[in-house]
């Protein structure tokens, strides 16, 4: 496999923005969430929106790379058997023990339930919970939905395989390739918004979620595709300050249009807004920034992090279990803060830096450590070294 280090950094990012964006959740207002304190800012849902439009198409397509690189072409099944198993586990670990707490805290809050977590822990496996006419269906993957997407993605492309590898022929270095990188799927984006988005609301339910998938996927394979190909790698570098100011220039477009208009960058758009010219326009904005944002990272990546860091090898590794802990501690962690009345300033910090420290305490001293945990939490397990017989042993 080729080390990128670049993609590598990239993730541990990503994945590092997204715990910050989930303990904004609990703050943004006008956003549903498991649970929201009492200090609440409109003003946080345009820094929300700017991230969110690239953060899982990112995520997504990091995932696709990674398997490009891998070399899997010679034993995609073995592959698929592995990648399935390491997906599968921590997303069913983290169903039936992750996020329980998660579900509890939203029942607690918003449903005036008043269990405990044990005793609503069998309602959770058998029942789920209903309030009025809204029920919540449970076992639920919450956060994790993410790799419960990524499963059938990845085995779709490893049957795609022999069709992916002819179409990676065609992708040749030349400026008419390119500016169909550029255009093409920022087309194909504009349609998903257009079309399929009014009629598909995001659900992260897997199996009615089009529009997602209709996103998601195509940016899955193209990560895949583009994956070896250091000509597109050079070109994102090389055009990184162009990429910027246009994507700066989209989402600026995109919120300003919107704050003009008096609606919030939440959705969904008013039936009246849909009419007007100027719609189209804040339509095209958004995917151009969605497109370009991320040849814009792809390109700095490139340029600043394609190092071998000395803490990237140790963070590669925890992302995963960060990613499976961070959202049910942000939710305890707020459940229990907000009652407290301690300040905007410090029950968000306590928020973030308790889930920080949780995750780091939890991953170091635990998980990475407890052999049989690691595949729940998505990493491999450590192999037995055994000491050369010319060598001293191995001290600590």
């Amino acid at each position: 496999m080729q080390r990128r280090h670049d993609i590598d950094a990239l993730r541990v990012i990503a994945f590092s923005l997204l715990i910050l964006y989930h303990a904004a959740m609990v703050y943004v207002a006008g956003w549903d969430f498991h649970i929201k304190s009492s200090y609440q800012a409109e003003w946080l849902q345009y820094p929300m929106i700017a991230l969110n439009r690239w953060r899982m198409p990112l995520l997504f397509m990091i995932s696709g790379i990674a398997i490009g690189l891998a070399g899997i072409e010679g034993h995609r099944w073995r592959f698929a058997g592995a990648r399935s198993l390491r997906l599968l586990m921590p997303l069913v670990f983290g169903m039936l023990l992750v996020v329980p707490p998660q579900t509890h805290v939203q029942v607690s809050a918003q449903y005036g339930y008043t269990g405990t977590l044990l005793h609503f822990y069998p309602l959770y496996l058998t029942h789920g919970l209903c309030r009025a006419s809204q029920c919540m269906l449970t076992p639920t993957w919450n956060h994790l939905w993410y790799l419960a997407y990524l499963l059938p993605y990845t085995l779709l492309l490893l049957l795609a395989t022999p069709l992916l590898q002819q179409a990676r022929r065609w992708l040749l270095p030349s400026p008419r390739t390119l500016a169909g990188l550029v255009i093409l799927p920022i087309v194909w984006l504009l349609s998903v918004r257009l079309w399929l988005a009014p009629q598909f609301p995001e659900t992260h339910a897997l199996f009615d979620d089009w529009a997602v998938h209709a996103e998601s996927l195509p940016l899955f394979l193209l990560g895949y595709l583009l994956a070896t190909h250091v000509w597109f790698w050079d070109a994102v570098q090389r055009l990184r300050w162009i990429t910027l100011a246009l994507a700066l220039f989209a989402i600026g477009v995109e919120l300003g249009l919107r704050w003009i208009s008096h609606y919030p960058p939440s959705g969904p758009i008013p039936d009246w807004a849909m009419l007007l010219p100027w719609y189209l326009i804040e339509r095209i904005a958004r995917v151009i920034y969605t497109w370009i944002a991320l040849l814009t990272l792809f390109g700095w990546a490139r340029a600043l992090l394609n190092r071998p860091f000395h803490w990237l090898p140790y963070c590669t590794e925890a992302v995963f279990s960060w990613y499976i802990l961070h959202q049910t501690l942000i939710v305890v962690l707020a459940y229990w803060l907000i009652p407290m009345r301690l300040g905007a300033g410090i029950e968000a910090s306590l928020v973030i830096f308790g889930t920080l420290a949780g995750c780091l305490v939890l991953h170091e001293c635990l998980i990475r450590r407890v052999q049989w945990l690691r595949p729940l939490f998505g990493l491999k397990r450590e192999r037995t070294r055994l000491p050369l017989p010319d060598a001293p042993p191995a001290i600590g």
